[in-house]
């Protein structure tokens, strides 16, 4: 019986992109993600909230001051795993709150490698911000404080202005036909070390 053989001229997939699409709670990031990651192929949606609960014993609610380190070690298995999806050619959009204070993790890891990364804040005004949020259902975070809180995180980001999306008056389609316009354009491109 003949065994299947591997072509070894085959070339490797050329490398795919990593998308980090974040904004605060209740700004659309899972819905938009997944229409994105419908839309592009072969592609990859990494939800960032799932990584935080694999932790299984001693978690501390990231919004938390004293979960700093925490974050920074999840934020940096979250950049290797988006790189390593695209470094095998897909497209990866990596959904969660990412906000400026941690995309540095994805940055460094993209020094080494020739591979896009693109930064896109959806960022709804306050008022919409609270009641999308309060509406979600799950284990999402609801609490109107944090969701205030970081919230005005991402609206103190000038450095990074280019890369948001005022989402207020948008669907979660038009919001993602923006996104892949953008992503064509290379409006929402980050260079490693392009900004600080």
């Amino acid at each position: 019986m003949n065994q299947p053989t591997i072509d070894a001229a085959t070339p490797a997939s050329p490398p795919g992109r990593v998308i980090v699409l974040t904004g605060p709670p209740g700004a659309g990031k899972s819905t938009v993600a997944r229409l994105l990651a419908d839309r592009l192929s072969p592609s990859v949606h990494l939800h960032c909230d799932d990584f935080w609960h694999f932790i299984k014993q001693g978690a501390i609610a990231p919004y938390l001051p004293q979960a700093h380190q925490q974050n920074e070690t999840v934020i940096g298995i979250l950049a290797n795993t988006a790189y390593g999806y695209a470094a095998g050619g897909y497209q990866v959009i990596s959904d969660g709150i990412v906000g400026p204070w941690f995309i540095n993790a994805f940055r460094t890891v993209g020094e080494t490698q020739d591979i896009d990364l693109h930064y896109i804040v959806l960022r709804p005004d306050q008022d919409t911000t609270l009641h999308r949020a309060a509406s979600r259902s799950d284990d999402a975070l609801t609490d109107p404080e944090p969701i205030r809180a970081l919230h005005q995180q991402f609206t103190d980001i000038e450095a990074f202005q280019g890369h948001v999306l005022d989402t207020t008056q948008l669907t979660p389609e038009t919001t993602a036909g923006s996104i892949l316009h953008g992503l064509d354009e290379g409006a929402f491109l980050l260079e490693p070390r392009s900004l600080s």
